[in-house]
């Protein structure tokens, strides 16, 4: 009987547009049993991935659209922690039609304004797919985002392209330059980061992306979310203390937010900010850490 429940769930959700007639608490409650396989506790939500579909519907701050907009939160977060740890922007293009190569350099990032995942990383202009990047892209305008996983802040954001300058990765011991640009993506509770995960092997196409967590003091923590844990743990970045500074910085005021920021060329740089890591949608392994990170977000 579960079962035929469960299929008919995940039926809806799959049938059902983006956007379509059910309200936001039943979608979300039947999405969260589709993926996440419990009934989802809105009422008294206690993990972490139950206080993110809370947020969703409770927290209605003003200054979110902001903060999720890839064009609006670059002087948003220059005015708080200084432009030079702000990505240059190289361009901003209503549309696909628009992209013009003449004007980028060699190598350049293509991402939506309005989304995530987006991304499309050209290391070398003369052989650079520019067709399929439009189809990428094009099909990524098209995508009501914020009402897929009903993140609305996310939907009064302009459906845009933007154009940022190319970051190099660490150098190796060797002094040659990496495939994959590590990314550090905090975890901040009430303008406190608590944890971060690193994610690596995003570019390498012969293996999968890799998250580790740790904690505020860089310790390791032997937990998994979407992805598996790299084989060896990276290494702490040089500019980790300046990131937990900014990162705080950002954070200020919000439940839960994540702060993402580069090391590139011996420098940090801000990346941007997600106020639904996973949207609430990835279990935890071991579970007991959904409850454990839950307890960090005091709901407002």
């Amino acid at each position: 009987m579960k079962n035929m429940f469960d299929k008919l769930i995940r039926r809806i959700i799959e049938e059902t547009p983006v956007g379509g007639w059910l309200p936001d608490k039943l979608y979300l409650s039947l999405q969260y049993r589709c993926r996440m396989g419990r009934k989802l506790r809105l009422d008294d939500p206690q993990t972490f991935n139950e206080k993110i579909q809370w947020l969703k519907i409770h927290d209605r701050n003003p200054l979110y659209p902001t903060l999720v907009d890839k064009v609006a939160v670059k002087q948003w977060a220059a005015e708080k922690i200084g432009e030079e740890y702000i990505i240059p922007t190289l361009a901003v293009w209503d549309s696909v039609e628009q992209i013009d190569l003449n004007a980028l350099p060699e190598r350049f990032v293509l991402k939506c304004t309005h989304d995530s995942g987006s991304a499309v990383i050209c290391t070398d202009k003369a052989s650079f797919d520019l067709e399929a990047a439009k189809r990428k892209l094009a099909a990524r305008l098209a995508l009501d985002y914020g009402r897929k996983f009903r993140e609305w802040p996310y939907i009064s954001v302009p459906r845009r392209i933007i154009a940022e300058r190319f970051l190099d990765s660490a150098r190796n011991d060797k002094g040659d330059a990496r495939n994959d640009l590590s990314d550090y993506k905090f975890f901040c509770f009430g303008g406190k980061p608590e944890l971060l995960f690193i994610a690596t092997e995003r570019n390498n196409p012969d293996d999968e992306t890799r998250f580790d967590f740790f904690d505020a003091d860089f310790r390791h923590i032997d937990v998994r979310n979407g992805h598996p844990n790299a084989d060896v743990p990276p290494q702490k970045p040089e500019g980790f203390e300046l990131m937990k500074k900014l990162a705080a910085t950002l954070s200020e005021g919000i439940p839960f937010i994540r702060v993402d920021f580069y090391e590139a060329d011996g420098k940090v740089y801000f990346g941007e900010m997600t106020l639904y890591h996973w949207s609430g949608l990835r279990p935890f392994e071991p579970e007991s850490y959904d409850l454990d990170f839950g307890k960090m977000i005091k709901l407002p």
